[in-house]
């Protein structure tokens, strides 16, 4: 069995490592908030998940001899509409796109 030293040791480095982790993302934050990277990542990094989404549903519908295409290009159109009058609103659109998609696929 280890020592009582030996154990409270281990819990302090635990402890102080367990903090230290915690603690930096919110000392680098406050820097990061004035930068201009950080604010292009934010405007277009949606975009580009969205963009990269679509690329790859209509890449397998191509690869598949194009079977569920007309259900990908209503799905996407719905999700043009959906982000754009939604104020924007990029887990809004997608989603609706998504259940727009499963539900053609599947039921229509």
């Amino acid at each position: 069995m280890p020592e009582l030293a030996y154990l409270l040791a281990a819990l302090a480095i635990v402890f102080v490592i367990t903090l230290a982790l915690r603690a930096v993302p919110f000392a680098v934050l406050a820097p990061l908030r004035r930068s201009k990277a950080v604010a292009a990542l934010a405007e277009w990094m949606p975009v580009g998940i969205v963009a990269i989404l679509a690329a790859t549903l209509f890449a397998a519908n191509a690869g598949s001899g194009g079977g569920h295409l007309v259900e990908a290009l209503v799905a996407l159109a719905v999700t043009v509409v959906v982000h754009l009058l939604g104020g924007r609103r990029t887990l809004l659109s997608v989603i609706a796109g998504t259940i727009v998609f499963v539900v053609l696929v599947n039921v229509v």
